[in-house]
C-alpha cells in the first residue's frame, strides 16, 4: 500500500474480526467520551484521494470518504456494499463472464457532507478523475494497470498518452449503475476498489478549481503539484466524519460525525488526529488518558505494559515491509545532503549510486539481526525480498545479505574503480521525524561504515513526513529509510512499486531495469500460480544482485490504546484508524 510513516501500525491481520471491549478502570473515568484522539508521529501530505500515498493522509481520508465496495470487518478476501449497492459477482451478473466488465449499481439516497446528493456521474468522476490525475510516482497506476492496460497516462518522454475518449469508454455510467470495463481480466481487481474508489462531488470539484470532468480542462489536471488540487486541505465526502479543519499549523486534523451519514451515525461525535513526534509526550498522553490511542515503537513498548486502563494488542502479522533503505541512483544536484557533489572526500556525485558495488557495500554494513533485535525487540522477521513472508512469491531459500565487515570493505575498494576507498565520500542518511526505529537504523549504517574508513563520513537527518516525502519524490535524498503497506494482497503490489520503472520507489530513485519490467509484466498476467511464483523467484532473485533496495524488516506489529475503546477492529489493507465502529466506554 501507501508509503508507511512508520512507528505502530495499527490495521493488521487477524483471522476474525476482533473488538476491544474492555470495561474502563473504575479509577479513573472515561476521559471526553465523545471524543477520539490519536497520537501519532506525522502530518499528512494531502487530502486529495487522487494525489496521496501515505498512511497519514489516508488515515484522514478513508474516514472522511466512501468507496464503492469496503472489506468485510477484519477480512481481506470478503467485501461488502458501500456506494454501491451489491458486490459484484459473476454469480449475480455483476461480473462478466470473460471477467472484464463490472458493473456497480450505485445507492441512492446518500448526500455529500455539503448536501448535495450524489449521483452515478459522481461516482464515474472520481474513478475517471483518479485515473488522470497520474502523479509522477502516485496511486493512479492501481487503477490504470487493470482497467487502460498502461502504468501511466504518460509515456517515456511525458507525453499524454491516454485520451478523454479512453476515460469514458473504460468508466460510463448507464442508468443508475456506473460500468468499468478491464483491458483484460485482472483477479485482485475487487480487492483494489475495496480501497481506492472513493467518491467525490463533481460539482464541489469544479466550484472549488479542480477537473470538471470535461475534455476541454483536463489536461492542467495531469500530474499535478500537491498544492494545486481542490482536494489539497479541504474535503466533501459522504463518509462516517466530516473534515472540520486541518490545522497545519498546530499539526492536527480534526474530523466531526456526520449526521447524515446514509449508515448509522458514527457513534464518535469527534476526532482529532494529532501530531506528536516526541514518543515521551505520546506515552504521557496514554498513561493520563489525553490521548485514546498512540503511535509507538517496539523499543518503546516497555513503558506502557502493565499500566492500568492501557492496553496493548501485540503479535499480529501485516502484509507489511518497514523498513527498508533506499539508494537514489540520479541525486538532485541542488540537494544539501550530497557534501560538495563530487567524489572528493566531502561529499558524492549525484550517481554515485549507479556503482553496484557502493550499493553491496552498503548492504553488507547494515547489522540487519542487531537492528531487528534493538529496533523491533526481536518481533518479526528479515525478509528476503520485497516481497513479505507467508505472500506468493515469497522465496525461503532465496539469497539475502548479512552484515560482514570483511566483505564490504571488500566492496568499498572495487567502488568507483578504487576511487571511493583511495578518496572517501561524505553524504547524510535520511529518516522521518519521530520513527525511532529508522533513527536506529540510520545510526547503525552510519557507524558500521565509519568504522571500515576514517575517510567515510555519514551525517544522520530526521525530517517532518511531509517535507520528507517532497525531498524524496524531487530525487534529493540520496539515502533514506521507508516502508510499504500493502494497497491490495498480492505480490504485484510489492514487485511493481518496488522494483518497477514506473513503481513508486524506483521513480523517486531514478532507478530502471527494463528485464525486471518484463518479468513483473509476465507475472502479473500469468494465471498459473506456479508458473507465477517462479517468476516472482527469479525477479527477487535479480533484486539481490542488482541492490537497488536493501530490505530489513518484515514486523509483527501491535496497536496501544485506552482499555475504554470498544469496536475498534483491525484489517491490514487500512492504511490506518477506520474510526466508524469506535466508541468509548
Amino acid at each position: 500500500m501507501r508509503r508507511t510513516i512508520g512507528g505502530m501500525v495499527t490495521l493488521v491481520l487477524v483471522l476474525s474480526l476482533v473488538f476491544l471491549t474492555g470495561v474502563p478502570s473504575s479509577a479513573q473515568a472515561v476521559k471526553n467520551p465523545d471524543t477520539f484522539i490519536l497520537a501519532t508521529i506525522g502530518d499528512p501530505e494531502t487530502l486529495d484521494y487522487a494525489w496521496a500515498y501515505d498512511t497519514a493522509s489516508f488515515e484522514v481520508i478513508f474516514n472522511v470518504y466512501d468507496t464503492l465496495i469496503f472489506y468485510d470487518g477484519s477480512r481481506t478476501d470478503r467485501f461488502v456494499p458501500g456506494i454501491a449497492t451489491q458486490v459484484p459477482s459473476v454469480a449475480n451478473g455483476l461480473i462478466s463472464k470473460d471477467g472484464r466488465t463490472y458493473t456497480f449499481p450505485i445507492r441512492q439516497g446518500v448526500k455529500f457532507h455539503d448536501g448535495t446528493p450524489l449521483t452515478p456521474e459522481d461516482v464515474a468522476y472520481s474513478i475517471r478523475r483518479f485515473l488522470w490525475i497520474d502523479r509522477a510516482g502516485g496511486p493512479s497506476s492501481l487503477l490504470l494497470e487493470p482497467i487502460l492496460g498502461v502504468a501511466s497516462t504518460r509515456d517515456e518522454k511525458g507525453n499524454i498518452k491516454v485520451t478523454y475518449s479512453d476515460l469514458t469508454r473504460a468508466v460510463r455510467v448507464q442508468g443508475n449503475n456506473v460500468v468499468i470495463t478491464l483491458k483484460e481480466p485482472f483477479g485482485p481487481f475487487l480487492s483494489i476498489m475495496a480501497q481506492w474508489s472513493y467518491v467525490v462531488s463533481r460539482k464541489w470539484a469544479a466550484a472549488n478549481g479542480d477537473w470538471d470532468g470535461t475534455r476541454e480542462t483536463m489536461r492542467k489536471f495531469n500530474n499535478p503539484k500537491k498544492e494545486d488540487t481542490a482536494f489539497f486541505a479541504k474535503a466533501n465526502g459522504t463518509g462516517p466524519f466530516r473534515l472540520v479543519r486541518w490545522d497545519r499549523a498546530a499539526r492536527e486534523v480534526i474530523l466531526e460525525r456526520n449526521d447524515n451519514y446514509w449508515r448509522t451515525p458514527p457513534k464518535l461525535k469527534r476526532v482529532i488526529i494529532k501530531t506528536v513526534e516526541e514518543a515521551a509526550t505520546r506515552i504521557l498522553m496514554i498513561k493520563a488518558g489525553d490521548a485514546d490511542q498512540i503511535a509507538l515503537s517496539r523499543r518503546e513498548l516497555p513503558q506502557v505494559q502493565g499500566v492500568e486502563g492501557v492496553r496493548i494488542i501485540d503479535d499480529l502479522p501485516q502484509y507489511l515491509i518497514s523498513p527498508a533503505v533506499f539508494f537514489t541512483f540520479e541525486i538532485d544536484p541542488t540537494s544539501p545532503h550530497i557534501g560538495s557533489g563530487k567524489l572528493d572526500g566531502n561529499g558524492i556525485p549525484p550517481d554515485f549510486f549507479k556503482d553496484v558495488h557502493v550499493r553491496r557495500a552498503f548492504a553488507y554494513s547494515f547489522d540487519y539481526g542487531a537492528f531487528l533485535r534493538d529496533a523491533y525487540r526481536g518481533k518479526g522477521v528479515v525478509p528476503k525480498g520485497p516481497i513479505p513472508p507467508g505472500m506468493l512469491g515469497y522465496n525461503p531459500r532465496q539469497e539475502y545479505y548479512t552484515y560482514s565487515k570483511e566483505k564490504a570493505i571488500a566492496e568499498f575498494r572495487e567502488a568507483w574503480g578504487g576511487r571511493v576507498w583511495a578518496n572517501g565520500f561524505k553524504l547524510t542518511i535520511l529518516y522521518n521525524a519521530g520513527n525511532v526505529p529508522r533513527e536506529i537504523g540510520a545510526r547503525m549504517l552510519k557507524e558500521n561504515i565509519e568504522a571500515l574508513n576514517p575517510k567515510f563520513k555519514v551525517d544522520i537527518r530526521a525530517l517532518p513526513w511531509p517535507t520528507y516525502l517532497a525531498e524524496m519524490d524531487a530525487h534529493k535524498l540520496p539515502v533514506f529509510f521507508i516502508g510499504w503497506l500493502a494497497d491490495y494482497p498480492d505480490p504485484h503490489n510489492f514487485a511493481f512499486h518496488f522494483l518497477h520503472s514506473k513503481g513508486t520507489f524506483p521513480f523517486v530513485q531514478k532507478y530502471a531495469n527494463p528485464e525486471m519490467d518484463k518479468l513483473i509484466e509476465q507475472a502479473k498476467s500469468e494465471p498459473d500460480p506456479k508458473k507465477r511464483e517462479a517468476l516472482y523467484f527469479k525477479l527477487v532473485d535479480m533484486a539481490y544482485k542488482e541492490v537497488p533496495q536493501l530490505y530489513l524488516v518484515s514486523p509483527v506489529v501491535f496497536t496501544v490504546l485506552r482499555s475504554w475503546v470498544r469496536g475498534y477492529y483491525y484489517n491490514p489493507i487500512h492504511p490506518g484508524t477506520y474510526f466508524y465502529p469506535i466508541s468509548k466506554g
